[in-house]
């Protein structure tokens, strides 16, 4: 049997295949404790969630502490899935059963859910960028601002600059303090362009980082090219999907390391100088250094600038 649970932020709305059954049920503990019962009497196969920003990690939780087998998915896979049934309609129910046949069809990885120490640490990281666009934005008001309140605004942006020191120590404090992730910082961080934003969005959003291939993690984080080919026509490879999280950070990371690593550096040179876009350009740096950065977890070596620079990583 496959189960799919839509997530809402009071109710859950489930559907079993191929038997065909609904339900919906609270998400107070009481009715989740209620949902784990009910389901492991159930030959279930599988139970498929989708993300949906944080509601459905309880859920996860207690399915998965149950020992039933669990995958969150993307949601954005399941409502092309949808689509391609032809069901465009939109509610919880239709929503329920739509999981339960995309897990039937696809039958996604069932993946350990994150700890409580990597949940917290995912936690500050997303509060971190929550405060820091909040800052951005105060400072664009401040440029329009008229004088009467600008003091107001710029008292805010110092308030919340202070926030962003207090999540950045809370971020260090909690790397530092575990021995796995304080090892994993500090082989990071000896690569150029490397700093602690990036080491910690890699640790958080990216724990796969050193157990895949260099194409399967260039894909993980989006920054893989896509070939867009159709009969004799040949469109220009671009990026697409991922984790859209850890390839913003990898950006950023990107543009100082152009400057900063002489690896990076020369490649882009080489790149720019053969005629390719700065973007595309700056797009295979991105690719590269990122697999720089997983061949030196998988061997647990710091950075080597020949062995960086060699054609096995290109």
């Amino acid at each position: 049997m496959f189960v799919g649970i839509d997530v809402a932020k009071r109710q859950l709305e489930v559907a079993v295949r191929p038997s065909g059954e609904h339900w919906s049920v609270g998400t107070d503990s009481a009715s989740v404790a209620g949902l784990v019962e009910r389901l492991r009497a159930l030959p279930v196969t599988l139970i498929v969630l989708e993300a949906t920003g944080g509601y459905e990690t309880p859920v996860a939780s207690a399915l998965a502490a149950a020992g039933l087998p669990v995958a969150v998915v993307n949601a954005r896979q399941v409502r092309a899935f949808a689509r391609s049934l032809g069901k465009l309609a939109k509610t919880d129910r239709i929503d329920a059963g739509v999981l339960a046949h995309f897990g039937e069809a696809t039958k996604p990885e069932v993946r350990p859910l994150r700890d409580e120490e990597a949940q917290t640490l995912q936690g500050w990281l997303g509060r971190r960028r929550q405060v820091l666009e909040m800052v951005q934005a105060e400072e664009q008001r401040l440029r329009m601002a008229t004088r009467a309140v600008r003091p107001q605004i710029q008292a805010h942006i110092e308030w919340l600059r202070a926030q962003l020191r207090d999540a950045d120590g809370q971020l260090r404090t909690l790397i530092r303090s575990t021995p796995i992730w304080r090892e994993k910082d500090d082989l990071l961080r000896t690569a150029p362009g490397v700093g602690p934003v990036l080491a910690t969005t890699l640790l958080s959003e990216l724990p796969e980082l050193g157990r895949l291939t260099r194409q399967q993690v260039a894909a993980l984080a989006g920054v893989a090219p896509l070939n867009r080919d159709s009969g004799e026509y040949r469109g220009r490879r671009c990026i697409w999907g991922g984790r859209a999280r850890v390839r913003t950070v990898l950006y950023m990371a990107t543009v100082a390391a152009v400057r900063c690593n002489p690896v990076i550096r020369a490649f882009y040179t080489r790149l720019c100088a053969a005629g390719k876009p700065r973007k595309v350009a700056l797009t295979a740096c991105m690719r590269k250094l990122l697999t720089i950065l997983n061949a030196m977890m998988h061997r647990k070596a710091p950075w080597q600038p020949a062995l960086s620079a060699s054609r096995v990583l290109t």
